[in-house]
């Protein structure tokens, strides 16, 4: 278990999907680019295991949240600025919001 004061460190936040596309090599990645606020030149590079669930050119558009003060970390070749969240039920369900959010709100 971690403490509360813990679990408060986690900025968890709500991004905007604005690309996405598969990494070349791999059967499990795909590189993501979000916005993390209404200005569209703050965007955050993401690359998760998501490939086997869903097929990039459906999940742009979409609002996911995501961890956003992870240390960058590479994955593959490329910089991963952050988590995406999902349940893993035979595959991975994004969780996402069940209305437009503005992206970069924080959840909590």
């Amino acid at each position: 278990m971690i403490s509360f004061e813990d679990f408060k460190k986690i900025d968890l936040r709500i991004a905007k999907i604005l690309e996405a596309e598969k990494v070349p090599g791999s059967d499990k990645l795909i590189k993501l680019q979000l916005s993390l606020s209404d200005k569209e030149e703050e965007t955050r590079q993401i690359v998760a295991g998501i490939q086997a669930s869903y097929q990039p050119e459906s999940l742009i558009g979409q609002e996911i949240v995501i961890v956003a003060n992870l240390e960058p970390r590479t994955i593959f070749g490329l910089e991963s600025q952050g988590m995406l969240l999902a349940a893993k039920d035979n595959g991975a369900v994004l969780l996402r919001p069940d209305k437009e959010v503005i992206p970069g709100s924080p959840v909590g």
